[in-house]
C-alpha cells in the first residue's frame, strides 16, 4: 500500500468519515482557508490513481468513496512507524509513548484490560 501525503491523508479522513462525497462536499469539511476546487479535485484524482478512492458518475459530476478501509491504512502506517523508528519492537514503541505522554500505571492497566477484553478466545 502506498503512503499518503498530508494533504491526501486529510482528504481520505474526510472520505472515511462521510463514506462518499463530491469535491464540493469535501471542501465544505476542510478548515479555513478553504483550498481551491481544482486543488481538491487534483488530490482526489491522485488518490484515485493510488487506488485509495473510486467514484461513480452522478449527473454531470462524480461521487467519490474510499476503496481502502481506514483500519487497513492505520495498521500499515503504524507498522511503518514501528519498523522505521522502533526496529519493529512493539514493546519499544509502547514504552516510548508511555514515557513521552507520562502515562500512569493505572492508565496502562486500564489499557491492558481493554486490550484483553477485545481479544478473541483461542
Amino acid at each position: 500500500m502506498k503512503q499518503l501525503t498530508k494533504a491526501e491523508e486529510d482528504i481520505m479522513q474526510i472520505l472515511w468519515d462521510l463514506k462518499e462525497a463530491n469535491v464540493a462536499s469535501i471542501i465544505d469539511e476542510l478548515p479555513e482557508p478553504k483550498p481551491a476546487y481544482n486543488t481538491v479535485s487534483t488530490i482526489v484524482r491522485i488518490l484515485e490513481s493510488k487506488d485509495f478512492v473510486d467514484y461513480r458518475k452522478e449527473g454531470r459530476g462524480h461521487i467519490y468513496f474510499p476503496k481502502v478501509k481506514k483500519s487497513e491504512y492505520s495498521n500499515q502506517s503504524l507498522k511503518k512507524l514501528m519498523d522505521g523508528y522502533f526496529q519493529g519492537s512493539f514493546k519499544s514503541m509502547v514504552s516510548f509513548f508511555m514515557k513521552k505522554n507520562d502515562i500512569s500505571i493505572q492508565e496502562m492497566e486500564a489499557i491492558m484490560k481493554e486490550i484483553n477484553s477485545e481479544k478473541p478466545e483461542k
